[in-house]
């Protein structure tokens, strides 16, 4: 699998992240980075502790970081449940989830998919 595959898989815009970072080898640098990132799983432990601030954060930093990597449908649904929760409380996050777990979850798939047959 190749990177703009790896993209495509994920529902991302590859032409959108090499354009901003410039190098195919960053690009990748940073996607392969993604896995070891802890905000997701912070994100459902706050949620599952009823801290609605740290859950926030949580998605407010997976969403940046998938701006950033142009990571398109995770970072469009995680945008709605980060919405959701800067009102400052869970209420109403259980439309959201759903939908930020199953993008999520592909993402990764695709990550791993791509590490696996270039590492």
């Amino acid at each position: 699998m190749t990177l703009q595959q790896c993209y495509q898989a994920l529902g991302g815009d590859y032409d959108d992240v090499l354009g901003r970072l410039r190098s195919e080898r960053l690009v990748q640098k940073f996607v392969l980075k993604f896995l070891d990132d802890g905000s997701y799983r912070l994100l459902l432990d706050s949620i599952a502790a009823g801290d609605a601030q740290e859950a926030f954060r949580a998605a407010h930093t997976i969403k940046g970081m998938c701006q950033n990597l142009s990571f398109t449908l995770l970072a469009n649904s995680v945008s709605e449940l980060t919405d959701c929760l800067r009102k400052g409380s869970l209420e109403g996050h259980e439309q959201y989830l759903p939908k930020v777990q199953e993008d999520y979850e592909k993402t990764v798939a695709a990550i791993k998919e791509f590490a696996s047959s270039n590492l």
